[in-house]
């Protein structure tokens, strides 16, 4: 079926509501109707995400519905009296998108606990696990501009699903080829037959108590949280309710928020891009931070998995942390932390994605703990929580990635910033109290450790000409020799898509013991490396830059050359 005729069957199905069938009468570009039916919206190995509207490819009621009967014809043949958490964030339909998912996994036959009002992802994840779910789903799109939402699919084990279930999950999803097969029930019926159940307050108590249990220093925080000055911005998301909470009740209550950034709104009116990554969604807290003067800012995203943070630089202003630095000082103060307080257990891990920063393998080998690479994606991280409570051999100690993500504890199996917030101002009083900034405390694990400097370009190609181009380009870098870059050889080129590491100089290759992904590495004689993949989320082609240099100022220099270089390369892919 062409999209034409895909276009024409919605608006003549008995199914599709007149709502929507105007919406899509309206569409004068044939081009926009080709782009929203030439394809089904994907359930890939984390779910759904798309632009909000009427379409096959789009998000929309009858694709999130689509999805849910596939998922629970997975759950009612997995398990034998399965169930599901919800919850869902501030988005625009996020709450109508949860109740039709709430609605078709009762119709189903399969418990469910929803949410009553919007919940962090990370508080979806701890539910499933504390509620004994056989699987959770939170409606999102992260930290996507405001036309597009999301939706995210848990196992079990309160972790995204990794490839193995994700592909299971794909094939009953795909096997739902009719909008007819879509099974429904009325939310009345559904409460009274005790298939639909409203969770609230009784499970945040639990969870705010677990995340304060995290606190390493907990008599500093104890005698002195009062004296830090934070700012804090929910960027209209999620986090607004339990990140001030959990600090509050640790005695934080130098916290301020940023008042026009503090509602929930799907719209995201003071901010387009409400990504932490972007740096302007902290002009209004600098603007606050002239007359507050706080010691730290930071935000999280729409649904509170992600947080950035600014911190004084050594002239007095303030300077917004990449993730990677961000996730260095945390690291450091994890390990030192816990090393000090007699914690550090012997066979601890800390993990980190295959684009992040390496500057943490040097600090974790400082401590003598193990640093681990997995694929990008914070389910992989929660994929080896499991494994390590299962097999007890290894401790999980501190888990992040480049993209803003951290995770301390093991109640929860995603990025969670809720808990990074919490970690963040510990860490933040612990150096005011010893007369140094976080900005102070970066330098010296520059110094100490090496400095290093990331970068990342993202390169929007929309559609579907746009997603045969990423794909062309990736696989024409697969098949031409790249032997240096700038004079610099590479000795290293690892492809996730083959599973192989070849040695360049010496042609000798291994096998990477990871899932199958398609993703390119290069490492380069002097410590620097370039990966390139498509976006999970979004029509963008990512390319992480990442060199080694002797000081904070070669680092920059470095960087913007050897992206200039990567990027000459990459674009003679593209045209």
């Amino acid at each position: 079926m062409d999209y034409k005729e895909k276009y024409n069957s919605w608006i003549n199905s008995d199914i599709i509501n007149e709502e929507t069938k105007n919406e899509l009468k309206n569409i004068a570009d044939d081009k926009e109707i080709e782009d929203r039916f030439y394809k089904d919206l994907e359930f890939g190995t984390g779910g759904l995400r798309g632009v909000i509207g009427a379409g096959s490819n789009r998000m929309n009621i009858y694709t999130v519905a689509k999805a849910t009967q596939g998922f629970a014809d997975y759950l009612n043949r997995s398990f034998k009296e399965p169930s599901v958490s919800i919850a869902y964030d501030s988005r625009n339909m996020s709450k109508e998108f949860a109740k039709s998912a709430a609605l078709t996994l009762c119709a189903n036959g399969i418990k469910v606990y929803l949410y009553e009002s919007l919940r962090p992802t990370p508080v979806l994840s701890f539910t499933v696990r504390e509620l004994k779910c056989t699987g959770g789903i939170v409606i999102t799109a992260s930290h996507n501009p405001k036309i597009y939402n999301g939706y995210k699919v848990y196992d079990e084990f309160g972790g995204q699903v990794t490839d193995e279930k994700a592909n299971t999950i794909i094939d009953c999803v795909n096997a739902v080829d009719d909008f007819s097969k879509i099974k429904n029930i009325d939310e009345n019926d559904a409460l009274e037959k005790g298939l639909l159940k409203y969770i609230g307050e009784d499970v945040d108590k639990i969870y705010y108590e677990k995340v304060k249990g995290l606190s390493i220093r907990k008599d500093l925080v104890k005698e002195k949280a009062s004296n830090l000055k934070v700012i804090y911005t929910p960027i209209h998301g999620s986090g607004n309710v339990p990140v001030r909470s959990v600090l509050e009740q640790l005695g934080y209550t130098g916290v301020k928020v940023v008042k026009k950034q503090e509602e929930p709104d799907g719209n995201f009116p003071t901010a387009s891009y409400p990504n932490p990554e972007n740096p302007d969604v902290f002009e209004l807290a600098l603007k606050m931070a002239q007359t507050e003067n706080p010691d730290i800012i930071f935000g999280t995203d729409p649904d509170c998995d992600r947080i950035g943070v600014v911190v004084k630089d050594s002239t007095g202003e303030y300077k917004v942390l990449t993730g990677n630095q961000t996730g260095l000082l945390l690291t450091h103060y994890v390990l030192s932390s816990l090393k000090e307080t007699n914690k550090l257990p012997e066979n601890g891990v800390v993990i980190k994605t295959i684009v992040t920063t390496e500057g943490a393998r040097n600090i974790a080998e400082d401590f003598g703990i193990e640093l681990m690479d997995v694929l990008t994606g914070f389910k992989y991280i929660g994929e080896k929580i499991r494994e390590f409570e299962e097999s007890g051999d290894k401790t999980y100690l501190f888990g992040f990635e480049e993209s803003y993500g951290y995770l301390a504890g093991n109640f929860v199996r995603d990025k969670d910033a809720v808990i990074a917030a919490m970690l963040v101002c510990e860490m933040a009083l612990y150096y005011k109290e010893n007369g140094k900034s976080l900005y102070d405390a970066l330098i010296d694990i520059y110094e100490k450790y090496g400095y290093f400097k990331e970068n990342l370009v993202s390169i929007e190609l929309k559609g579907k000409e746009g997603q045969e181009k990423i794909g062309s380009c990736i696989e024409a870098l697969r098949n031409t020799p790249i032997s240096e870059i700038d004079g610099v050889k590479v000795i290293k080129r690892l492809d996730y898509k083959l599973s192989v590491e070849e040695d360049v100089l010496t042609e000798i290759k291994t096998t990477i013991n990871l899932p199958k992904s398609n993703v390119l590495k290069y490492i380069l004689d002097n410590g620097s490396y370039f990966v390139v993949r498509p976006s999970g989320t979004e029509p963008k082609m990512k390319v992480y830059l990442a060199v080694k240099s002797n000081s904070l100022e070669d680092t920059e220099k470095d960087i913007a050359k050897f992206k200039e270089k990567v990027m000459e390369l990459i674009n003679s892919k593209l045209n």
